[in-house]
Order: structure tokens, then sequence, then C-alpha cells
């Protein structure tokens, strides 16, 4: 598995090894031993989340704020624009983003540390995104950052306003939400 930091050095990018031949492929995206010898990190996945989305659909800024969750986001089918945005106080990074593309043909994963909002916008027609997440979902703890905060400036590739839920509609600017210590 290769591994890549990004901008924000916690966020990393991931490439399992493909196996490819006339018939197909075949790729292992997660194995403990070796996501923990390609990273350093010692995470214990308990839950899998699995999404579908349309086109234009905006997903996010999502965080909880206890029982924080780190994600490892891989694309199953489609296209998307991942986005993490550091909501650590104490990190030299914070109210930072990294956006980056990941799609099914690449097989690339991004890891999102705890202490950062998460979300994604679909590029193509439609997405299929599955992420393993390192703590429960908490619906009482779980808060969202607002997507196109002035203050984050955040380059969503889009053509025209998103889809959004009214919870995303509804997300905190980063002046007032709730963040880690």
């Amino acid at each position: 598995m290769k591994v890549a930091r990004t901008a924000i050095a916690e966020v990393l990018l991931l490439e399992p090894r493909l196996f490819g031949d006339e018939r197909g492929f075949f790729v292992e995206p997660y194995n403990k031993r070796a996501f923990r010898e390609a990273t350093g990190l010692e995470v214990d996945f308990v839950q899998d989340n699995h999404s579908r989305s349309k086109r234009g659909v905006l997903r996010g800024l999502h965080y909880q704020i206890r029982q924080p969750q780190g994600k490892l986001i891989r694309v199953l089918a489609g296209r998307i624009f991942d986005v993490a945005v550091d909501l650590r106080r104490h990190s030299p990074s914070f109210g930072q983003w990294v956006g980056l593309e990941l799609d099914a043909q690449s097989v690339r994963m991004l890891w999102i540390p705890p202490g950062f909002a998460h979300g994604f916008a679909v590029l193509s027609e439609t997405a299929d995104v599955l992420y393993k997440a390192s703590d429960y979902y908490a619906p009482a703890h779980e808060r969202t950052l607002r997507w196109d905060d002035p203050q984050l400036a955040i380059a969503w590739p889009l053509a025209g306003a998103p889809t959004l839920s009214d919870k995303d509609r509804r997300g905190a600017a980063l002046a007032e939400a709730e963040t880690y210590a």
C-alpha cells in the first residue's frame, strides 16, 4: 500500500495494490496489518457506512463533537470531491481544509483522522461511497460545519448550487462551530 501525505500531514491518501489483467482486477482495500505498517496507525474500525448520491449532491461537512470518528473513505462507483477540515484548535492547521478527487477506477482512499469535519460533492452521475469509521455514529453529538463558509473558502468543483439535506443547509460557520480542544 502506498501512502502520501496531503497538505494537512495527518490526512493521508492511500493507494492499495491493484492486480489487473484481461479479466478485470483484484484489490484488497483494507487489511489491518497492511494499514498499520503503511501508516503507523493502529485504528480499530467499528462501523462501515455506504451512501449513494446523485450528481451535484453535497454531503457535509459532518463531525461528532464527542465520539469523534476517524474515517477511511473509498469510492465504489463514480467520482467525488472529498474534503476534510481540521477542527482541532491546538493544531497548526486549524480551520484549513484539504480536498481531493476520489474515484472507483483509481481505488485510492483517504484517511481522515478524528478531529476533522468531512464532506464530499458528487461529480459523476451517481457515486457510491463507502467509509470505515473508528467510532460509532452518535446522533446526539453530530455537528455540521457550513459547506460554503467564506472563512473556509473551500473550492468545491460544482457547476451551480449543490443539492443539500436540511441538516447541511443549517451548518454552522467555523467562527460559531463547536470544535475540539
